[in-house]
């Protein structure tokens, strides 16, 4: 006897897709704020970039946009930025535009890696609390994840912890290890010369290393690898992630680069569109490469905006940790969703840390200028009662 089913209101989707909680951020109503929240460069980008946006021709906004020039730049910025000579000629050895994939962001980046070699049943290593963006990713391919903590009272990098979990004896190794470093939230810093150890002892596991913070920091893997043949010819396994958004102020154009073995960016890349990233992106980004004496003018005064704040936290007494990137944390006296909400009222935007592992009750505050370090310790100190 035949029975009836009642049909689903829709198409369901992959069990993963229908388990999975979104990543989200609260990324509305900021414009006219002073944007502590995002670690986002906090004055706008290169005036050449502007121009070079508003001296787009007309016609370009119709036409594809096109990409090789752009991998070239990266590829030139990467190598003076490390304070290496470009070879004298093409296919001379070294870093070359096929060891450079574009993708719009480097959260988009990280979900094409995922696409590309994560798989229902593989493991994900990582560290815990990080970037909240890998978990949806590993989860939406169906993969595990063990993130192992960080070590406190200071947030130490549990190198031990992790290198047991990435060796364990008798077990398939992860096939993706990601390191966010310096790490987000908690500034976590580890040594370049560790990250390679790990790749070395793990051929079958890609390392993907976030570096989206190292320009406040000096953590590159690149100066390592970079200045004679194919940088990544003894570490196939590895990627550095890299963007423009936090210190070149072209987080709202969203473009962001893989930096890996040829092959293995080509793997990344093919889980993309063809077209993914626009034309005023490139423009931009070209721009942006180009003048990087405006870059490092903007790193300098916020690693001095750093000083400055932090110097004013230790006087104050407040408990705060700062370790590298452009943000530190900060734990309230009172309700930090009240202090959130207070500084709010005042025109700032903080990020709260509820319900993160180890930083519960925390508050991570992006830096900027020194005068926007000081416009938000005037607020916070009397929200605090600490004026």
């Amino acid at each position: 006897m035949a029975t009836s089913i009642d049909p689903l209101p829709f198409p369901q989707a992959r069990p993963e897709v229908e388990s999975l909680t979104a990543y989200s951020a609260p990324l509305e109503g900021r414009r006219g704020l002073l944007r502590l929240d995002f670690n986002e460069n906090t004055v706008g980008p290169s005036p050449q970039v502007v121009d070079a946006i508003r001296a787009m021709p007309a016609d370009h906004f119709a036409i594809y946009p096109e990409y090789d020039g752009l991998r070239e730049a990266v590829v030139a910025s990467l190598l003076a930025t490390a304070g290496v000579a470009a070879p004298q000629a093409p296919g001379a050895g070294g870093l070359s535009p096929d060891h450079i994939g574009l993708f719009n962001g480097v959260d988009a980046a990280i979900h094409a890696v995922f696409h590309a070699y994560g798989d229902r049943g593989d493991r994900l290593l990582t560290t815990s609390p990080t970037f909240g963006y890998y978990t949806p990713c590993a989860q939406m391919q169906g993969m595990e994840i063990e993130a192992i903590p960080y070590e406190l009272p200071d947030f130490a990098f549990p190198l031990e912890a992790l290198t047991a979990a990435l060796l364990r004896p008798g077990v398939a190794p992860p096939k993706l290890l990601l390191i966010c470093n310096p790490n987000n939230p908690t500034g976590t810093r580890l040594a370049p010369d560790a990250i390679l150890a790990l790749a070395a002892a793990a051929p079958q596991t890609l390392v993907v290393v976030d570096e989206l913070y190292e320009a406040f920091t000096g953590d590159s893997l690149l100066p390592e690898l970079l200045g004679g043949g194919d940088p990544f010819a003894a570490y196939p396994n590895l990627v550095v992630l890299r963007s423009l958004a936090k210190t070149a102020g072209l987080a709202g154009l969203r473009i962001g680069f893989a930096i890996g073995a040829a092959a293995v960016v080509d793997r990344i890349s093919r889980v993309t569109g063809p077209y993914d990233i626009n034309s005023l992106a490139v423009t931009a980004a070209l721009a942006a490469l180009a003048d990087q004496a405006y870059v490092d003018a903007y790193v300098a005064e916020v690693l001095g905006a750093r000083d400055w704040l932090v110097a004013q936290l230790v006087q104050a007494g407040v408990h705060h940790h700062s370790a590298g990137g452009n943000y530190l944390l900060i734990w309230p006296q009172a309700d930090p969703r009240a202090v959130e909400q207070a500084l709010r009222q005042a025109g700032i935007l903080v990020r709260s840390m509820a319900g993160k592992p180890l930083i519960d009750g925390s508050l991570r505050v992006s830096l900027g200028t020194k005068a926007q370090m000081e416009q938000f310790w005037r607020a916070y100190a009397a929200i605090e009662g600490l004026a």
